[in-house]
């Protein structure tokens, strides 16, 4: 990945295992959000490969494509809608697949029902369903799009800083959510937080300017020299 001349991701050898908490840590420009980026669509690879599934060439698909093969992403900032209720988000989410003529008119199922109601249980906001999604806290609000995101039924979820603002025990209950979900999926997370990474990691990749520098537990990482030398003067363990 290419940037007039500057390689944001550069040779980059990069495996998601499903049902895996699947963290990326790296100084700040080391292309991890840009991987996120790739991934998804938002950018396009200049070269190499990208597959999805070991059937599907990521490169050649729009980001609505990619969503409806199994990518969902979900970005720093909540994207909710703030005067639809909790449950009328979660529902949007669940049929985005349909028209917008089909929303309107469609009328849920039981299985439906029982989808929105698991979603509910899962992300704690079960008493909130019926408020608008914007009296919610922000750790709620994030909670509400992680739902959001899931209800899209995806293989991989991609997570930008999820924690970021949130306090120590909404940490907590987002590492907690992150782990149940992923018993379904691969979930691949940015993050900062270190200490949220070594208690909810499954793999942690280290990258240095767009290469992958180590890979491994966090506690392999955390002793690997080169990673030590990176992160020279910056809180690793």
């Amino acid at each position: 990945m290419e940037f007039s001349g500057f390689k944001a991701i550069n040779q980059l050898d990069f495996q998601v295992r499903p049902n895996t908490v699947h963290f990326v840590i790296g100084p700040n420009g080391a292309g991890k959000t840009t991987l996120l980026d790739v991934v998804c669509g938002k950018s396009q690879a200049s070269e190499g490969e990208l597959t999805f599934r070991e059937t599907y060439n990521l490169k050649k698909m729009t980001e609505n494509q990619i969503v409806h093969r199994g990518i969902s992403r979900k970005f720093q900032a909540p994207s909710i809608f703030e005067q639809l209720t909790v449950y009328e988000n979660l529902e949007i989410a669940m049929k985005q697949k349909k028209s917008l003529f089909s929303i309107m008119k469609a009328k849920n199922n039981q299985v439906d029902e029982q989808k929105l109601a698991e979603m509910l249980e899962l992300i704690g906001l079960n008493e909130e369903k019926d408020n608008h999604a914007g009296s919610l806290a922000h750790g709620q609000k994030q909670w509400l799009e992680i739902g959001m995101v899931i209800m899209q039924d995806p293989d991989l979820v991609l997570l930008d800083e999820p924690i970021a603002g949130m306090s120590k025990t909404e940490r907590t209950r987002t590492g907690e959510l992150i782990k149940q979900i992923a018993k379904d999926r691969a979930v691949l997370i940015v993050e900062h937080d270190m200490e949220f990474v070594k208690e909810f990691a499954d793999v942690v990749s280290v990258m240095h300017e767009g290469q992958l520098l180590a890979e491994g537990s966090m506690e392999e990482v955390q002793q690997n020299p080169r990673v030590r030398e990176v992160y020279l003067g910056r809180k690793v363990d």
